[in-house]
């Protein structure tokens, strides 16, 4: 993922969740105005930081996006649910908890410098993740 473009994002308003579908549509040579805005429902833990980091379930949606179910005649990859199961044990691993406000040390004053390496990480790690299933 694109440092400057993620600051740039970031500076549209954009937060983690967002970011990494927004990345995820522009790789795919993609748009959704859509999906970005029921994504951005996931920003910041749910938006009060008690829920679960928007880098995490922004980059399984990313992962979904890829190898979901989007319609009736369609199916999943095979490999989704071992992906996005795969993604979150790694989460926890790396960060040590899912939860926003636990990878915040209970300070939302720690989202300018951890959350971007997050998000960028996260992102990363589910494009690795459907890279090594053939679904990019």
């Amino acid at each position: 993922m694109d440092a400057l473009r993620m600051l740039e994002l970031s500076a549209q308003g954009f937060h983690c969740a967002q970011i990494i579908m927004i990345h995820a549509l522009e790789n795919d040579d993609n748009e959704n105005a859509d999906l970005i805005r029921a994504v951005g429902g996931l920003n910041m833990g749910l938006y009060d930081f008690s829920g679960p980091c928007g880098a995490l379930t922004g980059a399984c949606c990313m992962i979904s996006y890829f190898a979901g179910k989007g319609e009736k005649d369609e199916l999943e990859d095979p490999a989704l649910r071992d992906m996005i199961s795969g993604f979150a044990a790694w989460f926890r691993q790396t960060y040590g908890s899912q939860t926003c406000i636990d990878i915040l040390d209970g300070d939302a004053k720690n989202m300018p410098g951890r959350c971007p390496d997050i998000v960028q990480a996260s992102y990363s790690k589910a494009s690795e993740l459907l890279d090594t299933n053939d679904v990019l």
